[in-house]
C-alpha cells in the first residue's frame, strides 16, 4: 500500500509508531531474482506517527535498526492493521527444512532520519507450499524493547520458481513476441499449437489476423477457450504498442485515387478518397466495410502497397496536391511514391500470408540502369523540352534501336513506333512509362521484359538528346 508522507521532527512522546513500505513490489516475483519497488526503484521503510501520518526523522527511533521478514500471505490481524506483537511473530514464514533462509541477502538495514532502503534481496523458494500460497514481506525494529513500534507489512504476492521467469507474459508485450506470451496462450499448450498450425506465431500475426478476420481466429482457437478467456487474451493483445508507420493500398483501376490506409497489424485508420485523406472516425459503416476487405487484398498483394511515416505525412501528402497521387497526367516523383518510404519488406507481412518470392533489380538485367544520363525523376514537361531542342535527322540511330538486341527484350504484344515515326513527343514517353509503372504483377520473365523495354526508351530519349545537343554545337562552329 502506497502512501504520501512528509518529513517532520518529532519527539517519540505522545505518538503511535508504525513502519510503513513507501512503494509497492514489482510483480511477478522470481526465486533468485532482487526483490525491487514499481518502475525497478528500490524498496524503502519509513518510521511513520499513525496520528499525523508524517515520517519521523529525528529522536532514536529515526535510527532503528530493521529487519525484513516474510510473512504468511493471508496474515491481517484480527483487527485488520492492528495485530500484536505475538500475532506478527507467528505469522512470519520459516524454511522449509533442508532448505536455504526463505531470504537471501542482507535483511537488516539501518535507518537514517527515519528512512531505511532494502538491499539486494531475493526469495530462495517459491510460496506454493504455504497455506495461502502467498507471502507478504514484513519488517519489524530489533534491539528496542522501550518505545512499542508496530510493523509493517506488504500486499500479498505470489513467489515462482525462476525458471517460470522463461514463461512469464509480457505486459504490454510486443509485436515480435512469440504468441505464447498472451495471456491465456500457454507455452506448447493446446492454444499454441493451433495458433501455430495456422502460421499464427507472433502477437503482430495475432492482431493482423484479429482484425482482418476474427472469426477465423476464434475458430482457431476453438470451443476450449471460453469466451472470457477469449476477452482476456484479445484486451492483453491489444495493449501491445504499435509503431506509427502506415500503409496506403489502392486498387487496381482506381488510378491512385481511392484506397485504404492501414497500420502495421492491419487496422483500418481511414481511407483515400478522391485523393484525400479520410479518417476512421469520418467514415460511413459503408465505407468502414469496404475499407476492411480493402484491407485484405492488401495484404494479398503487399507489393503494391506503399508506407508512410505517419498520419501526418499522408495527409500532408493528399492535401497539399489533391490531384496526387492519382492521375496518370502526374509525374510520379510528386507524388506520394517519393516522399513516402520504400516498400516495406516482405517480412511484415504476416506469415499465415503466402507471398511470392521477391526479386531484386538484378534479376532484371538493369546492372547498367544507374549509369544513364536520363532519369524520370523530373517534371513532366521535360520530355517536352528535350523534343523541341531535337531538331535532327535520327533515322541511323532509329535502325540500331530496332536491332535484334533490343527488340528482345520486348513483350510480344508491345509494339514501338515504326522506324520513320517520331517517338520524341511528351505523350510517347510518358504513356510508356506510365503503363510500365502502372502494369499488374507478373510473372518474373515478364517482368524483366517490362524492365528492359523502360530501360531502352529511355536510353533511346537520352540517345537523341545527345545527337542533338552535338548537332546544335557543331552549327555554332560551322
Amino acid at each position: 500500500m502506497k502512501r504520501n508522507y512528509e518529513k517532520v521532527v518529532q519527539a517519540s512522546e505522545s505518538r503511535s509508531l508504525q513502519l510503513h513500505f513507501l512503494n509497492n513490489l514489482s510483480l511477478p516475483v522470481f526465486t533468485g531474482t532482487k526483490i525491487e519497488g514499481e518502475d525497478c526503484s528500490t524498496m524503502k521503510v519509513a518510521l511513520v506517527d499513525a496520528l499525523t501520518n508524517q515520517i519521523v526523522n529525528s529522536g532514536p527511533e529515526s535510527s532503528s535498526k530493521v529487519e525484513i521478514v516474510v510473512l504468511e500471505g493471508d496474515f491481517d490481524g484480527e483487527e485488520a492493521d492492528n495485530w500484536t506483537i505475538e500475532e506478527f511473530r507467528n505469522n512470519i514464514v520459516k524454511e522449509r527444512e533442508g532448505k536455504k533462509p526463505l531470504l537471501s541477502g542482507d535483511v537488516f538495514l539501518n535507518f537514517k532520519e527515519g528512512i531505511g532502503l532494502i538491499g539486494e534481496i531475493s526469495f530462495s523458494d517459491n510460496s506454493s507450499w504455504t497455506r495461502s500460497r502467498k507471502f507478504r514481506l514484513g519488517a519489524r525494529v530489533v534491539d528496542n524493547d522501550e518505545v512499542r513500534v508496530r510493523e509493517a507489512k506488504s500486499e500479498s504476492f505470489i513467489v515462482r520458481d525462476h525458471r517460470g521467469e522463461l514463461y512469464k507474459k509480457h505486459h504490454p508485450p510486443s509485436l515480435l513476441d512469440e504468441v505464447w506470451r498472451l495471456e491465456k496462450i500457454g507455452k506448447d499448450g493446446a492454444f499454441h499449437k493451433r495458433l501455430n498450425r495456422e502460421n499464427v506465431h507472433t502477437v503482430k500475426d495475432f492482431l493482423t489476423l484479429l482484425c482482418i478476420d476474427p472469426p477465423r481466429l476464434r475458430n482457431i482457437l476453438g470451443s476450449g477457450m471460453s469466451a472470457k478467456m477469449w476477452e482476456i487474451t484479445v484486451d492483453h493483445a491489444r495493449t501491445c504498442i504499435v509503431d506509427k508507420r502506415l500503409y496506403l493500398y489502392c486498387p487496381p483501376g482506381s488510378h491512385q485515387k481511392t484506397g485504404v490506409v492501414f497500420n502495421v497489424v492491419g487496422q483500418v485508420m481511414g481511407i483515400l478518397l478522391e485523393c484525400q485523406y479520410v479518417p476512421l472516425d469520418k467514415l460511413s459503416e459503408p465505407e468502414k466495410a469496404d475499407a476492411y476487405n480493402l484491407v485484405v487484398s492488401a495484404f494479398e498483394h503487399w507489393d503494391e502497397v506503399v508506407s508512410f511515416d505517419d498520419e501526418k505525412s499522408l495527409a500532408g501528402t493528399s492535401s497539399h496536391s489533391p490531384s496526387r497521387p492519382c492521375t496518370s497526367s502526374s509525374s510520379m516523383a510528386d507524388g506520394p511514391y517519393v516522399t513516402s518510404k520504400p516498400l516495406p519488406s516482405p517480412d511484415v507481412v504476416p506469415s499465415f500470408f503466402s507471398i511470392g518470392g521477391g526479386s531484386n533489380l538484378d534479376d532484371f538485367a538493369l546492372q547498367g540502369f544507374e549509369n544513364m544520363d536520363l532519369r524520370y525523376d523530373q517534371p513532366s514537361s521535360f520530355v517536352a523540352q528535350i523534343s523541341n531542342s531535337i531538331i535532327c535527322d535520327t533515322e541511323s540511330m532509329a535502325q540500331a534501336f530496332y536491332d535484334d538486341e533490343h527488340l528482345s527484350f520486348f513483350d510480344s504484344d508491345c509494339t514501338l513506333p515504326s522506324q520513320g515515326s517520331s517517338l520524341g513527343s511528351q505523350a510517347d514517353l510518358h504513356s510508356a512509362v506510365s503503363s510500365f509503372l502502372l502494369a499488374r504483377p507478373a510473372p518474373v520473365a515478364i517482368a524483366q521484359r517490362r524492365w528492359r523495354m523502360l530501360f531502352n526508351v529511355l536510353k533511346w530519349f537520352s540517345v537523341r538528346r545527345k545527337v542533338a545537343l552535338k548537332r546544335t554545337q557543331s552549327r555554332r562552329y560551322t
